[in-house]
């Protein structure tokens, strides 16, 4: 099982706790999130609950007294326990980000990233995010990026569907009729 897969199961067992036990799932996502964070940005932390050599037992020692200093959710710090028993901390920081997923998709919220050569004005941002929420039906997170290798017009990345609208792939598309015809 590829670590992607494992920490979506993580991520659905947790949400589906979670919302038996009607927990506040913004809380669950932030403290989730918070471990993966002190997770990657403290090396010997993340050395030591991933070597090999230290035991198991001494490891979920470690993450049970982090647990009880940091005072999180039950359910959290059941998952992060539950991880350190089945020594599956190194997947931590995909099991939040499923999960960060898993509440989108719950809310019937789509992640959009819309690229452009230039940077857009708010109102024009703001009509982007209507046309695309009227496109899935869902609420759009948008965030905005800045490529002026597109040259002009812009590219949309809603979810796992791509919608160029590019001078770059105009072009690239020309070329290749031309390059056919030829």
């Amino acid at each position: 099982m590829t670590n992607r897969t494992a920490a979506s199961r993580y991520a659905r067992a947790l949400l589906d706790v979670a919302l038996k036990e009607q927990a506040d799932l913004a809380t669950i996502e932030s403290e989730l999130g918070a471990f993966a964070l002190l997770f990657e940005q403290n090396d010997a932390l993340r050395k030591a609950l991933l070597n090999p050599a230290v035991p198991l037992p001494r490891k979920r020692a470690a993450v049970a007294e982090l647990i009880a200093k940091a005072g999180v959710l039950p359910v959290v710090g059941k998952t992060m326990a539950l991880l350190a028993e089945r020594d599956r901390l190194n997947i931590l920081s995909e099991v939040a980000e499923a999960f960060r997923q898993r509440l989108l998709d719950l809310r019937n919220v789509v992640r959009a990233v819309v690229t452009t050569a230039e940077p857009l004005p708010a109102e024009r941002l703001q009509a982007i995010q209507h046309s695309l929420a009227s496109a899935t039906g869902r609420t759009v997170e948008l965030t905005s990026r800045v490529d002026p290798s597109i040259l002009g017009g812009m590219v949309a990345r809603v979810g796992g569907t791509v919608f160029d609208a590019s001078v770059t792939s105009h072009l690239q598309r020309i070329k290749q009729r031309l390059a056919a015809s030829i």
